[in-house]
């Protein structure tokens, strides 16, 4: 098999900074056959970002076509020579010929990790009449630091925290459901997607290592999901991106709440909000009103929380207003 290389940069949102993301391009080609394939990843991000391979198929006769119809591929990130993180690839509505297929998988990369772990991806590509072929994939963390705080919390919002009544727990259990679900025929945009709000102060980023201290004495710990802007309850929420509202409905923590599936395996949600302009079924598209901030839930303030689940896993929003699915071809 042969391996053209080509890197280039992609330029990414995070915390409020451009950053560069190295991605990398590799043209398979397969010996004897009538077809190749294009393979673009970023082969570095940082912990709390995601690994995403877009794999392009390129034929040359409608028999060649047929056959990608039957492709199946894996990827999987090994951290320290283990296996933490696997997910089934995609198929994508593709641009090219009627010859040609795009499938595009992603795995969510934990906050906890560090630069110092030495990682890996391999790539299992399963061509019908053309047997398997196994690629190893070069891939490392950048350094980021994290924010630590301390947040009091008064009796009503310590009564919120420490709930553990069932229809907490309840709610809790279907939404954890919702974000495990990975329909393989969910695929809305894999284009860029935008801020829910031209708003820019923020008073909470993703990552930030947080202590609750509660009115009644004692605190716990916890991880930021998402980001929060600061803005005046009654302030527009849109979409993202498009995709399917799968979750419209009040939860004790997290108030009126909104949750849009966007990509297998990757979901949007919006906290805290005083007006539901949406509902569960409803398709939306980006930048769509779906809701108007409030301080509804376990809130200090009013503000928007809004938060990106690939996998289950939390992953930095702002990552995902880059180019993370390598949709422009211009970087190819």
């Amino acid at each position: 098999m042969k391996v053209i290389v080509k890197r280039f940069f992609a330029l990414v949102l995070m915390a409020g900074l451009l950053l560069p993301v190295f991605a990398a391009r590799r043209v398979l080609d397969f010996p004897g056959e009538d077809f190749s394939a294009d393979l673009i990843y970023n082969e570095t991000a940082c912990a709390g970002d995601a690994l995403y391979v877009r794999l392009v198929f390129h034929g040359t006769s409608p028999e060649s076509g047929k056959m990608f119809a039957g492709i199946s591929s894996e990827l999987e990130l090994f951290r320290g020579g283990k296996s933490v993180r696997k997910a089934s690839f995609f198929e994508l509505a593709s641009e090219e010929t009627s010859y040609s297929r795009t499938f595009l998988a992603g795995v969510p990369l934990s906050t906890w990790w560090t630069k110092s772990d030495k990682f890996s991806a391999d790539l299992d590509i399963s061509v019908p009449g053309y047997g398997n072929r196994h690629i190893t994939l070069p891939f490392a963390l950048n350094h980021k630091d994290f924010v630590s705080e301390t947040i009091p919390l008064d009796d009503t919002n310590t009564a919120i925290k420490t709930d553990g009544s069932t229809a907490r727990m309840n709610q809790i259990a279907k939404l954890n459901k919702i974000l495990a679900t990975i329909n393989p025929t969910g695929v809305y945009q894999d284009t860029p997607f935008v801020p829910p709000t031209p708003v820019v102060r923020r008073t909470s980023y993703f990552g930030d290592r947080r202590v609750f201290a509660y009115s009644s004495g004692g605190s716990s710990t916890s991880m930021h999901y998402g980001v929060d802007y600061g803005m005046p309850e009654g302030t527009e929420v849109k979409a993202c991106a498009a995709g399917k509202v799968v979750l419209s409905e009040w939860r004790n923590s997290t108030g009126w709440s909104i949750v849009i599936e966007h990509l297998p395996g990757l979901y949007s949600l919006y906290y805290h909000l005083s007006k539901m302009i949406v509902s569960e079924g409803d398709m939306v598209s980006e930048g769509q009103l779906i809701a108007l901030s409030g301080c509804t839930g376990l809130a200090t303030g009013p503000h928007l929380h809004w938060e990106m689940r690939l996998n289950s896993e939390a992953v930095n929003p702002n990552f995902f207003t880059g180019d993370f699915a390598f949709s422009d071809k211009k970087n190819w």
